[in-house]
C-alpha cells in the first residue's frame, strides 16, 4: 500500500461455503418429516434445512455429504455445521462429526477510489480479462493462492478465494495495481 495514504480497507465477508460429513447415511424422508424448516428435493436427492442462528442453508444428501452456506466467517461456518450434526443425532442418526473443510470464501471491498478498467486490464493482460459485453468487471485470477477478484469501475471489487486469508492477501496483492490506475477526480 502506499504510505502516504494508509486507509485501512473493510473486506467485509458475505458468505462462506463449508462441507463436511457424517459419516453414517442419512434417510432424507426421515429429515423431511421430522426436522424443522426442511425442505425436500427428491428430484436433487438432498434435502435443504436451514438454520437461524448462525443464518446458513445445507444441502444434505443421504450418502451423508453435506455443504453449509451462508455463514458470514469460518467460526460461523463451523459452528453451524456442528449444530447440524447435533440436530441429526437427536432424530434418530448415528451423525459422526468428521472431515469439516471450509471450501470457499466471498468477500467484497471498496477502493477509496474508482478505476480506469481498460488501462488496468491492458497493464495486467495475461492475468486479467475484461469484456465489457458480457460483465461489467474485469477478471483478475491469482493462481498462486487461488483466489479471483472481480474489479469494478466504481472501486467495489469481489473476492472468492478458498479461505479467509487468501482473501485477505488477494486484497493486499491487487491495491498497488489498482492504485495506479485510479481514475483522477473531478474538482
Amino acid at each position: 500500500m502506499d504510505s502516504s495514504n494508509d486507509e485501512a480497507l473493510d473486506i467485509i465477508i458475505t458468505n462462506v461455503v463449508a462441507t463436511f460429513r457424517t459419516r453414517c447415511h442419512l434417510n432424507l424422508r426421515t429429515i423431511a418429516l421430522e426436522g424443522t424448516n426442511v425442505i425436500y428435493k427428491p428430484e436433487g436427492g438432498k434435502v435443504l434445512m436451514k438454520l437461524r442462528k448462525p443464518r446458513i442453508t445445507a444441502s444434505i444428501w443421504s450418502s451423508g455429504k453435506i455443504i453449509c452456506t451462508g455463514a458470514t466467517s469460518e467460526d460461523d461456518a463451523k459452528r453451524g455445521a456442528r449444530r447440524l450434526a447435533r440436530i441429526l443425532q437427536k432424530l434418530g442418526f448415528k451423525v459422526r462429526f468428521s472431515a469439516f473443510k471450509v471450501v470457499n470464501v466471498l468477500a467484497v471491498c471498496s477502493m477509496p477510489f474508482a478505476i480506469q478498467l481498460i488501462d488496468f486490464t491492458k497493464k495486467n493482460r495475461p492475468i486479467a480479462s475484461y469484456e465489457p459485453e458480457l460483465h461489467p468487471a474485469a477478471t483478475y485470477r491469482i493462481k498462486h493462492i487461488k483466489a479471483t477478484v472481480q474489479v469494478f469501475s466504481t472501486g467495489s471489487i469481489t473476492v472468492t478465494g478458498p479461505n479467509v486469508q487468501n482473501v485477505a492477501t488477494a486484497v493486499e496483492e491487487i491495491y498497488p495495481l489498482l492504485f495506479e490506475v485510479q481514475r483522477p477526480r473531478c474538482k
